[in-house]
């Protein structure tokens, strides 16, 4: 018999679907190979009610299991690519960009506070919530947004599942979540008074992608994997991932970007945030598909010189 290929995940239930959807394509490619699973609790779900940005470090969703991918414990690990580091640690490897799921970011209204038709625009919506509504979210990145937008909104900090999140609104805590549309639709999961955000509102670096890590040498677990690569999901997020290493942003920099494939040219839209809320510092630059790392790198220059270096310090220093 060939030995298993053990595909590596968080244990939360997106990252099981994620990494079941991973493990099914790889069957379809080679139905010989048995496929196992194996779920590890990561830093960021070991302490599931202190705020991210105050937990601090790189990888609270991924060093157990690059970890794990090291000691050889799994073959390959599922990431949501947004929460994977830019650098990448020694040994290690981005085997594949699987196709990118939906990348924007959805705004949920919980009922009776804004009455709006299902295909309403999320950005307006958000301009007419009331004063003071509380919006849940995880992410500094989204709260830096939301005070952007507007500075009479109430940012407060939400952690579990996606469905937890949506319990804690229905039960009045809050008034709106922001949430990404990426996971909702992997899970099946879209609720009612839930509106897409994409009038000038961008994600993170990378969102609605996968992100499969293996270790570097291996070369049959390398092709295995890279045959779920996406050429248009890979050049996108590798712009978008080179920004955000220039940068030198991390979960304590409110930072966004997305980039788009238009013919053979990339279209990579970016923010800098000022976690004080004050202005951001906004650009957008194209050019060649084929050096999306350059395209990357060549934004965040013009954008530091533009006063994005001064938020950027700003966050570090304010965060704890």
């Amino acid at each position: 018999m060939n030995p298993p290929l053990v595909v590596g995940a968080r244990r939360s239930p997106l990252s099981r679907v994620q990494a079941t959807w991973v493990g099914e394509r790889l069957r379809e490619r080679w139905p010989e190979v048995p496929i196992e699973y194996r779920f590890i609790s990561t830093a960021g779900d070991r302490d599931p009610g202190t705020p991210l940005p105050e937990i601090g470090g790189k990888g609270l969703f991924t060093e157990d299991l690059e970890r794990a991918l090291r000691e050889g414990d799994i073959d390959v690990a599922v990431h949501s690519l947004k929460d994977l580091p830019a650098d990448l640690p020694d040994g290690l490897m981005l085997g594949a960009v699987p196709s990118r799921e939906d990348p924007r970011d959805v705004l949920v209204i919980r009922d009776s506070v804004v009455s709006a038709p299902r295909d309403a625009d999320g950005c307006r919506l958000l301009r007419r919530l009331p004063a003071g509504a509380r919006v849940g979210t995880s992410s500094l990145r989204r709260a830096a947004q939301l005070l952007a937008a507007r500075t009479d909104l109430d940012p407060r900090p939400i952690r579990g599942n996606v469905d937890t999140r949506l319990r804690k609104l229905e039960d009045g805590r809050f008034e709106a979540l922001i949430l990404a549309a990426a996971g909702l639709r992997r899970l099946g999961l879209w609720p009612r008074g839930a509106y897409v955000l994409d009038d000038g509102w961008l994600p993170a670096p990378g969102q609605g992608a996968l992100g499969l890590q293996c270790r570097a040498g291996q070369d049959g677990m390398a092709t295995r994997v890279r045959a779920l690569d996406d050429p248009t999901a890979r050049q996108e997020v590798t712009a978008e991932r080179a920004l955000l290493a220039a940068l030198e942003g991390g979960c304590r920099v409110p930072i966004a970007a997305r980039a788009s494939l238009r013919g053979e040219d990339l279209l990579l839209r970016a923010a800098v945030y000022d976690v004080d809320g004050g202005p951001p510092v906004e650009a957008a630059e194209t050019g060649s598909a084929a050096a999306a790392v350059a395209l990357g790198r060549r934004l965040a220059e013009h954008m530091l010189e533009a006063g994005a270096a001064r938020l950027v310090e700003r966050a570090r220093r304010l965060s704890p």
